[in-house]
């Protein structure tokens, strides 16, 4: 559940409970960790947690990619699909009501995260044992327990935090 919490003019959601809110990543972030992951043709991009699709269009628009966008919310799956088709890019993306848990990612190269580090955690043992060496894991803000990145990036944010992107190689 989120509450919005205000002062000094602003506002902010404030995750209260064990689901994983739906927050976009901005296209200044989305681009920067697109570009860690050195995101290039052929490759597979993965994004669990999709919400809108955002990544997953990106990806698909700015390096003629494949991607499939994993969403536990059917109603940001239609509007995710909804967006590929504005983009024009649905032949090149997927989106699926799926939990991440039970997702395939094997045909990934890239996978992508705004996730919070519980389900990092979580998620850890699965991307080890399905993604092949050379994959690429791309985290907005959260750390993945037990792996250290490659890389680190930081992108400034607005009044309450900076942005960070974390770089995984299998």
């Amino acid at each position: 559940m989120f509450a919005t919490a205000t002062g000094c003019g602003s506002s902010v959601a404030v995750w209260t409970d064990g689901e994983v809110p739906f927050v976009r990543s901005t296209t200044e972030v989305i681009d920067l960790m697109l570009d860690l992951a050195r995101v290039k043709p052929g490759d597979v991009v993965y994004d669990i947690g999709s919400g809108d699709g955002a990544i997953i269009i990106r990806a698909a628009k700015k390096y003629g990619v494949r991607g499939v966008g994993i969403e536990i919310d059917q109603d940001l799956v239609l509007k995710a699909r909804n967006n590929a088709f504005k983009e024009k890019v649905e032949h090149l993306v997927e989106f699926r009501v799926q939990d991440a848990f039970d997702a395939d990612v094997s045909p990934a190269t890239v996978v992508t995260l705004y996730m919070l580090p519980e389900f990092n955690a979580k998620l850890r043992p699965i991307l080890e044992r399905q993604l092949k060496p050379g994959s690429r894991v791309v985290s907005h803000d959260y750390p993945i327990e037990g792996w250290t990145p490659a890389r680190v990036e930081r992108v400034p944010g607005n009044l309450v935090h900076d942005h960070s992107v974390l770089l995984f190689e299998i």
